[in-house]
């Protein structure tokens, strides 16, 4: 089928192809446009694949942030619970001794189980990344550089500091 009815996209010669008020064949224009079109559909599918892992990042990111939050506000909870069961030491046989450590057990289990991990014990050597020194003391029993006392201990989640121990340490 040739002649002013033939259909540009239909493979038929450029010649057969109707001609437009300028003269020139219509088919390359069309083929430009199509081309221009593909090309815009393309970066508007990567800029769209792109925004889809930047929101799943961001809402990642926000995830862990409030997760952190939560569990350091529970950080203080067990400190709490920790310093009551201090006070009750002296009396072991008392059930107020008895229930305040099995309240610091659950929490401490609840940690755990979250993938918190204590850290700063007394003969560590004394890390700035991981403790916070509050103070030095000598004839600590440990080797000067370590950790002779945990004033409050630290925390990690997943190897990530959630909060630094504060530590006395050894000195010369």
């Amino acid at each position: 089928m040739s002649g002013p009815d033939a259909d540009p996209l239909s493979g038929a010669d450029a010649d057969d192809a109707p001609a437009t008020a300028g003269g020139e064949a219509a088919a390359p224009d069309v083929e430009e446009r199509l081309a221009a079109t593909e090309d815009r559909l393309l970066r508007t599918l990567a800029d769209l694949d792109n925004l889809r892992k930047r929101v799943a990042r961001d809402m990642e990111r926000e995830r862990s942030e409030i997760r952190k939050a939560v569990l350091q506000d529970w950080l203080e909870v067990a400190d709490n619970a920790e310093r009551a069961l201090a006070a009750f030491a002296d009396r072991p046989d008392d059930p107020v001794y008895t229930g305040l450590g099995a309240l610091a057990g659950q929490i401490s289990d609840v940690l755990r189980r979250q993938g918190v991990e204590r850290i700063g014990e007394i003969g560590e050597p004394f890390d700035p990344e991981r403790h916070e020194a509050m103070g030095s003391m000598s004839d600590a029993g440990v080797p000067p550089g370590a950790v002779a006392a945990v004033l409050r201990p630290g925390y990690t989640l997943g190897g990530r500091l959630l909060r630094p121990a504060q530590v006395v340490v050894a000195g010369p």
